[in-house]
């Protein structure tokens, strides 16, 4: 949890005064915040009983009002250290089990009938007359469609997201109201991604996306409220599915959504930063991810006076400030920051070997001859592990350039090019050189 203090670690600000979490849970689902207070429950250490307390209460604080009745039962023994629940837990279970039965008996009917062909293959996209036609056929009326929307949400109530999900499934393709449809898109969506069922989650994300430019065109509150929304459940899979990381990144920067995420939510910054410079070597298409990455550049230095972290920092000590030491130190934090973040542990080491290609490329900007000594300072790495990324860099990316073991240095070589390419290049050249010179006066 966020603390109130700014504890400091060597005179840094601690990486526990960097999470998220207080900013991303008021627009997550209480389902979906859960897995967030566990993780920074098992990052604890054996002392910190009091924080430990702290997060205890919180889930019970977050799932009380929900209908898992038996673990809220088990917080509430473990927060009060008791060793049997008082009896209105009992009780509350045995409601909701008679829920749950009313609901299954009220929705029998209708959830044969969708699973029979023959039903089925007479079903059509007009809503109105597959209504008319269970109606007329087979006795369906309104009241058991609904059952079906009510019964997902009880069982989501549940933490039952699979049996949810399929409720609400049936449920959309026969209810002809808007309102509800466009609720039950959202649970799918939520119940796909608690299940960790990722490809349906971008089938229901891209629905939900499509709601909200079309339903909402004529509010743009609810439009920025809705879009707030989507991004930060978006982060489930940005960073747990490899497939979403292009799509995701075209919605985020998307005009709509980018501005949502200046205006309404600053934070996301940081994760999308760490999707751009990560995605370096996925991208399908080189140019779009240099646009992506200037795009953030410019929305580091804009944002800087609302939110900012090591990442976005690193990326504006780096590529506004053109301050190696700084960027270096700042890796070093943001690494820390990247441990402790529950969806950028995994992504941790994968940033920093990122980060470190961008740190080498500006310099080459800049020198033709590098020290291998200073050049490991500024990457954070020993001489020895310095030489082998580089080694490794070379090779991999066939990039023109070698080693002097004898000066120790790393030699760039420019292929010969033609007057004009050469005029053009010592252009752009000489233009960032002036800015690394405005920057260093600067400071």
């Amino acid at each position: 949890m966020a603390s109130t203090s700014p504890a400091t670690v060597n005179g840094d600000v601690a990486p526990a005064n960097y999470d998220l979490v207080l900013k991303l849970a008021p627009h997550l689902d209480r389902h979906m915040i859960f897995p967030l207070l566990e993780f920074n429950a098992g990052r604890l250490k054996e002392d910190e009983t009091d924080k430990a307390r702290e997060i205890l209460a919180a889930k019970y604080a977050l799932l009380k009002k929900t209908n898992m009745t038996d673990y809220v039962a088990n917080l509430y023994c473990e927060l009060e250290g008791l060793k049997e629940p008082p009896a209105e837990y009992a009780e509350r279970r045995q409601k909701v089990f008679h829920q749950l039965e009313k609901y299954e008996q009220e929705t029998a009917k209708i959830t044969e009938l969708l699973q029979r062909d023959d039903v089925v293959n007479n079903l059509r996209s007009d809503k109105v007359a597959n209504l008319e036609f269970l109606k007329k056929e087979h006795d369906v009326t309104i009241d058991m469609v609904n059952a079906l929307y009510d019964f997902g949400q009880l069982q989501y109530s549940c933490g039952n997201y699979a049996d949810a999900s399929e409720l609400l499934y049936r449920f959309r393709v026969l209810s002809t109201d808007n309102d509800k449809v466009s609720y039950a898109t959202w649970g799918r969506l939520a119940c796909e991604i608690l299940t960790m069922n990722w490809e349906s989650a971008m089938e229901e994300l891209q629905k939900v996306r499509e709601s909200i430019d079309t339903r909402l065109a004529n509010n743009p509150l609810a439009q920025l409220q809705h879009r707030t929304q989507l991004v930060h459940w978006a982060l489930f899979p940005l960073f747990n599915y490899d497939k979403a990381r292009e799509p995701l990144l075209d919605l985020f920067f998307n005009a709509g959504f980018i501005n949502t995420i200046q205006a309404n939510s600053p934070w996301i910054l940081r994760y999308l930063t760490v999707a751009v410079i990560t995605n370096r070597g996925r991208a399908k298409n080189a140019g779009v991810h240099q646009k992506q990455m200037k795009d953030v550049v410019r929305i580091v230095k804009q944002e800087a006076y609302e939110y900012q972290d090591p990442i976005t920092r690193f990326v504006h000590a780096l590529c506004i400030d053109f301050d190696f030491e700084e960027a270096q130190q700042q890796l070093v934090l943001a690494e820390e920051v990247l441990r402790s973040d529950f969806f950028l542990l995994a992504h941790a080491d994968d940033f920093v070997d990122s980060a470190r290609h961008l740190i080498f490329e500006s310099y080459c900007k800049i020198h033709a001859r590098i020290s291998l000594k200073d050049l490991s300072a500024r990457l954070g790495l020993n001489n020895d592990d310095a030489e082998k990324w580089i080694v490794n860099l070379i090779r991999d990316t066939r990039l023109d350039a070698k080693i002097d073991y004898q000066e120790g240095t790393v030699v760039m070589n420019h292929p010969p090019s033609s007057v004009y390419q050469q005029v053009i290049e010592r252009t752009k050249g000489g233009f960032f050189r002036t800015q690394v010179l405005t920057a260093a006066v600067a400071r």
